[in-house]
């Protein structure tokens, strides 16, 4: 069975002709527009979706699906998330791009080989993204994802190794 991952959200229809404004992750238009099916979570089951067009408006984007033709067939998707393949996502993932749940959990070192804690979270400032690491005092610390502080990502051995320069972790 396929895992799915959630990519955007019908947020409503645009115009009368069935378009459906969809919200999307921030920084993701690129890859959100080269969508050609998506999967919407209906009545808790995936939906497959053939999407016509695509074009950005603002800061969502306007999709016309294939068959949704009226705003009454659109309705009912409103408010549902929208999913593709995980095979989607880690085709389009760069050689140093994660996804979420593969960081949650694994163990964060210093360069020495030294255990500082454990990733629990990750999040997005707007700028970058930030591991959320609980510490071994039991503190959340917010770790830029940048490759100046976080030198290597092992997802064989489970481990981020970082470079803890002096107040990065409390």
């Amino acid at each position: 069975m396929s895992k799915f991952i959630s990519v955007g959200k019908i947020l409503n229809f645009h115009g009368i002709k069935g378009d459906a404004k969809v919200g999307f992750s921030k920084n993701q238009e690129a890859f959100f527009c080269g969508l050609e099916k998506v999967f919407v979570l209906y009545e808790h089951d995936y939906k497959p979706l053939d999407i016509v067009s695509i074009r950005l408006h603002k800061n969502n984007a306007i999709v016309k699906f294939s068959g949704i033709d009226s705003i009454d067939e659109l309705l009912e998707y409103k408010g549902c998330l929208l999913f593709v393949e995980e095979e989607t996502i880690r085709e389009a993932l760069e050689e140093d791009e994660f996804l979420i749940d593969e960081l949650v959990g694994l163990d964060v070192l210093d360069e020495a080989g030294n255990k500082l804690g454990f990733v629990v979270g990750v999040s997005n400032n707007g700028a970058t993204d930030l591991l959320s690491v609980k510490t071994k005092s039991k503190n959340i610390s917010l770790i830029p994802f940048v490759k100046a502080i976080v030198t290597n990502v092992s997802l064989k051995d489970k481990k981020i190794v970082i470079n803890n320069i002096e107040g990065l972790l409390e």
